[in-house]
């Protein structure tokens, strides 16, 4: 489920915000910009970067355009390859996208620009933890953190570690849900973390093409164990709720007091009042849960690749940055150094020490079918 659609189902919005892909193409001066992400981000580049960019650069317009999905932006890669092969203008400028880089062969075929090298005022700005690529520029985060309730939990006595958090879900029982691993990010994410935690706190560990049968065993394995220990101790004596939104229901409903959530879902949830204002929110600071970032590509035989490089250093700015926290609900790109005093005073407790990751592939796979064996077996993975 995107996360714009949860936004609205939770919050009981109407329906029909979803935008119809566009396939018209702007003149000269007129950045031809794609997303493959939620709608909820095309908002918020309607609504806030446009008018914004273009009262800052007079004579560039921003034409933004709903690829649909992973698909659509691969598809303006596969076009801009072609387009540079045969001379022609791609009609494409600027995407973003979690998966920015794709398809591949695009970086070896000269079609993405090399945004380290191309001058961006901003660019010593960005989070080093972010940085994947010099192609590539990532602009906002979203992280999992834990969410509470502060009448039943005093963000004092909130846990701050792996050990903590083990020991207050023990003391409380039933008080803690999280999600089916294959079912949403925040629970898929609380149980890599619980992997992470058997093996060293060392995320490095686990690599897209290091997965094997008796690697996976033994490092699942451990986690598995202590997944198990805890299961008594959760909510219903060890259910699991049925993903991101279920999650956030039992937290809206006082039902238990603490869940892992997506923090741009949570931010947005306590903005709109699907969450009381009294929710506090907590990273692990001995090791963060994971999170990742989307990322801007600006295409290199763009007929607008200069006014592109101009709006990938303004979503740079203080100004951009601030409104992915405040508006968007999202963490900065840029280095918390870089973020106003207020906002960093507003969210010091999920500032994150780390922003692990995990790999998908064969990893994925692994974990979700370990989870239902090892962990939760009398759950029923189809329902």
């Amino acid at each position: 489920m995107k996360r714009r659609t949860f936004m609205m189902s939770t919050a009981g919005a109407a329906a029909g915000l979803a935008f119809a892909p566009r396939m018209s193409f702007a003149a000269q001066g007129t950045i031809d910009w794609y997303t493959s992400s939620d709608t909820n981000i095309l908002d918020f580049w309607t609504n806030t970067v446009k008018p914004a960019f273009e009262a800052a650069n007079p004579g560039i317009k921003l034409n933004l355009v709903d690829a649909g999905d992973g698909a659509g932006v691969i598809a303006i890669g596969e076009r801009a390859i072609a387009a540079k092969q045969t001379k022609a203008d791609p009609q494409a400028d600027y995407f973003e996208s979690a998966d920015a880089l794709l398809p591949a062969g695009a970086i070896k075929a000269g079609v993405y620009t090399n945004i380290k090298q191309a001058g961006l005022a901003n660019y010593s700005k960005v989070n080093p933890l972010a940085i994947e690529s010099e192609y590539s520029l990532p602009y906002r985060g979203s992280q999992v953190l834990l969410a509470y309730d502060t009448t039943k939990l005093k963000p004092a006595d909130a846990p701050k570690t792996w050990e903590q958090l083990v020991t207050w879900i023990k003391a409380n029982p039933g008080q803690f849900v999280y999600n089916r691993p294959d079912k949403g990010g925040s629970g898929g994410n609380f149980v890599r973390r619980a992997i992470h935690q058997a093996n060293g706190l060392d995320p490095k560990a686990f690599k897209v093409d290091n997965y094997t049968q008796a690697f996976g065993d033994e490092a699942l394995g451990k986690a598995w164990k202590l997944l198990a220990d805890i299961a008594p101790s959760l909510y219903d004596k060890g259910a699991y709720s049925s993903g991101n939104t279920q999650s956030l229901q039992l937290l809206s409903q006082g039902v238990v007091t603490m869940i892992p959530v997506w923090s741009d879902q949570v931010l947005q949830a306590i903005e709109q009042g699907v969450l009381p204002a009294e929710t506090g929110l907590v990273q692990l600071q001995d090791l963060a849960l994971c999170g990742g970032f989307t990322r801007s590509v600006v295409i290199e035989n763009g007929a607008n690749r200069e006014a592109s490089l101009k709006l990938a250093d303004f979503m740079l700015s203080e100004e951009m940055q601030s409104a992915i926290l405040t508006e968007l609900g999202g963490f900065p790109g840029v280095s918390w150094d870089h973020v106003s005093a207020d906002l960093r005073k507003r969210f010091a407790d999920i500032i994150p020490q780390s922003i692990p990751t995990f790999p998908g592939g064969k990893w994925e796979a692994a974990i979700n079918d370990g989870w239902y064996r090892n962990v939760a077996p009398n759950v029923d993975r189809k329902s």
